[in-house]
């Protein structure tokens, strides 16, 4: 880990960079319910009105007064007459009162009638013209469905920093809600360093590579909700890539680099951000594996990200750093992470005093979860990310874990059956 002066812990390094951007505050707009899917609540939704707005028939049935069906049986049945129907859609005013003696026909999620308690499902019922037999007892409020007992007037419905799912989109369209408030979307400039970099769709020389890593961290930022503003690929030259973040930071809200974040020769980032006017850094050089060259910088209240060229050690600094940064620009609140038990197959070593993700395959045999590990070095072997489906997480105290170890791993892909 030499030509770093000081390598900070994960844990500090988020610290540092959550405390920095704390005061960053997108815009709130309000846009319509049926757009707002992805979009991040910017106030607290409570229920304006009751739902269901009226009791309703939660089967097929009739709707009686509990005691007329209440000691009945299949050999003893009651005779009720009927006295009108309920449809889905019927006014409940224009229903007749159920008396004693007396059924309306319901359907499923039409009204109520007056002096109705419950609901017999119709196929514990016959009938002839207006006169019906109900020959299985109902407790009182039966196949009810009551006013209020979806939503009730008042009711906190979604609170800021949720991110809006389809579910909560059919509850606001239930309560009649037509807008919302959210957070505006984050604008997040891109841009790969390194003179040996193509763009997608080049043909190469020897020498040359295609460059992976940028369009997947493009790829990351949309999912988060990001509107991506591409500024390609950079020459390995500080003055070159200073202007580019002092210029892409005019028109975005975060900046994220990859490539030229170690401390070699030409490795020309850290030093391009230092000379951008209002730049602060806030850590570079991280006790992790991969991605040990992280590194963020705060230039006028924006967060720019260094994160390596090889698309694994990218892959786990945004995963550390960039996604819960944008998650708290955003003030969304976080997913809940898919950590499943395993036993690993093979003893897998790591240096004390680093954070180290393995990549793994994580696979059931037998009802038994286990782990693979593909590889712990090697951060440009991007089918390891295609191939596995979750990273084992070594934390710095420990110096690696022994084959048929029970470990917890943080799924990146659903596993296989």
């Amino acid at each position: 880990m030499s030509g770093f002066k000081r390598l900070t812990r994960v844990e500090e390094a988020l610290a540092r960079l959550l405390e920095a951007i704390e005061g960053y505050r997108l815009a709130v707009e309000e846009v319509p319910v049926e757009e707002a899917a992805g979009r991040v609540c910017a106030e607290e939704l409570k229920a304006p009105v009751d739902v269901p707005p009226f009791d309703r028939s939660a089967v097929d049935g009739y709707a009686v007064r509990y005691l007329d069906v209440l000691s009945v049986s299949e050999s003893s049945p009651v005779e009720l007459r009927v006295v009108g129907v309920s449809k889905t859609g019927s006014r409940p005013d224009t229903l007749p009162e159920v008396k004693s003696g007396e059924a309306v026909e319901i359907y499923t999620g039409a009204p109520m009638p007056r002096g109705a308690d419950s609901v017999v499902m119709v196929e514990y019922t016959k009938r002839e013209g207006d006169r019906l037999w109900a020959y299985r007892p109902v407790a009182y409020m039966q196949n009810v469905s009551r006013r209020g007992e979806d939503f009730s007037a008042g009711e906190p419905v979604v609170s800021v920093g949720v991110k809006l799912r389809p579910w909560h989109i059919g509850a606001l369209a239930s309560l009649g809600i037509t807008s919302v408030k959210v957070y505006r979307r984050p604008i997040a400039a891109v841009a790969s360093t390194g003179s040996e970099l193509k763009p997608l769709g080049s043909k190469i020389s020897p020498g040359e590579v295609i460059d992976s890593t940028r369009p997947m961290i493009k790829a990351f930022l949309r999912s988060l909700g990001c509107d991506v503003l591409d500024l390609g690929i950079l020459e390995d030259d500080p003055t070159v890539i200073s202007e580019a973040v002092s210029k892409g930071l005019k028109h975005s809200d975060l900046m994220v680099l990859t490539g030229g974040t170690s401390l070699g020769l030409k490795d020309a980032t850290p030093d391009a951000l230092s000379m951008v006017e209002g730049s602060r850094l806030i850590f570079h050089g991280v006790r992790m594996r991969p991605g040990k060259p992280t590194g963020a910088y705060l230039v006028n209240g924006k967060p720019v990200f260094m994160l390596s060229g090889f698309p694994v050690a990218a892959f786990v600094g945004f995963m550390v750093f960039v996604e819960p940064a944008v998650r708290s620009m955003m003030r969304c609140k976080p997913d809940p992470q898919p950590i499943v038990k395993a036993y690993v197959t093979r003893r897998v070593a790591k240096p004390p005093g680093v954070r180290a993700y393995v990549r793994v395959r994580v696979y059931p045999r037998d009802g038994v979860l286990y782990a693979e590990p593909l590889r712990l070095t090697g951060s440009g072997i991007i089918s390891t990310l295609t191939r596995g489906n979750g990273l084992l997480i070594l934390r710095e105290e420990v110096e690696g874990v022994e084959e048929g170890e029970e470990v917890e791993v943080l799924l990146t892909q659903p596993v296989e059956v």
